[in-house]
């Protein structure tokens, strides 16, 4: 007589459920929904009309959707799309002019930190991170007296000059794990073959380190982009103020343009989506390859 269980299909044979794994998957879901729905909301509330917006109970699904917040927004013949192009000019001004200065410094300082072997070396490393130990509001009355000593104070200058000690700390640590990461004997090669330390460091280093430089890039980016505490202290007229300042037009002593707000903080949301989506393959790349060692 055949013994059933030997002789059983495989497709009658069950596999144990992985709890563990199905819990994993349930908690990402719940985690996703909590991070979209917002931002859901947030696109919803851009396409009604104010009156839509201010209904209890809430009006979920806009029941007549218009575009006429965003066209409102772009639009540079009116004042508000005047001042709302403005003030998304000058923010990417002061986030791209912040990201290139910072990878400039950023990029030899985490090479030297990498390469090379001098006294204080441990100290001054962690002594850079030191600084953002802290939260950032504690360095706003310091940075503020020293912006006014500069003359800066009104400034775009002064902005750079403050996101720049906020962002190079974390930059020359994520390129200083990348650089540790590149073999060193490549350089040694190049050198044998008659090229100078510098034409190693920009024909080989430079190249392989691409996507650690776009990483630092991205949060030097993100981080300027959205900073607001020293951009309301420091700028004081309108025509200097970035996006996340001036958005605070939409906010009325006795009311708020809540689709208004929503349409101009989906607008401020766009060019970190997208240099994210451009980048992401670098960014991940980065990650991985400055956190592993060969």
């Amino acid at each position: 007589m055949s013994n059933p269980v030997l002789t059983a299909s495989p497709a009658r044979i069950r596999k144990p459920i992985d709890w563990w794994r199905w819990g994993g998957r349930v908690f990402l879901t719940l985690l996703l929904l909590f991070t979209v729905l917002p931002m859901v909301w947030m696109l919803l509330t851009s396409v009604k009309t104010q009156f839509a917006a201010m209904q209890y109970p809430p009006q979920w699904w806009p029941a007549e959707p218009t575009l006429q917040n965003y066209v409102k927004l772009l639009d540079p013949t009116n004042k508000v799309g005047h001042e709302f192009l403005l003030y998304f000019w000058n923010s990417l001004y002061v986030s791209t002019l912040t990201t290139i200065l910072g990878v400039v410094v950023a990029v030899p300082a985490a090479y030297a930190f990498s390469r090379f072997r001098f006294p204080g070396r441990t100290f001054l490393f962690f002594s850079v991170l030191l600084r953002n130990m802290f939260p950032a509001v504690v360095f706003l009355m310091p940075l503020f007296l020293l912006m006014r000593w500069l003359g800066l104070v009104g400034s775009h200058g002064s902005l750079i000059l403050t996101y720049l000690t906020f962002g190079l700390p974390l930059s020359i640590w994520l390129l200083k794990g990348f650089y540790d990461n590149i073999p060193i004997q490549l350089e040694q090669a190049a050198r044998i073959d008659g090229a100078t330390r510098f034409q190693a460091f920009i024909l080989i280093v430079m190249p392989l380190s691409t996507p650690g430089i776009i990483a630092t890039s991205i949060f030097s980016f993100i981080g300027a982009w959205n900073e607001y505490v020293y951009a309301a202290t420091f700028i004081n007229t309108k025509e200097r103020m970035t996006l996340p300042v001036g958005i605070q037009s939409f906010f009325a002593e006795f009311a708020t343009d809540w689709p208004g707000l929503m349409a101009a903080t989906f607008l401020m949301s766009v060019p970190v989506v997208v240099l994210f989506l451009v980048l992401q393959k670098y960014f991940v790349k980065a990650l991985t390859e400055g956190a592993v060692k060969h």
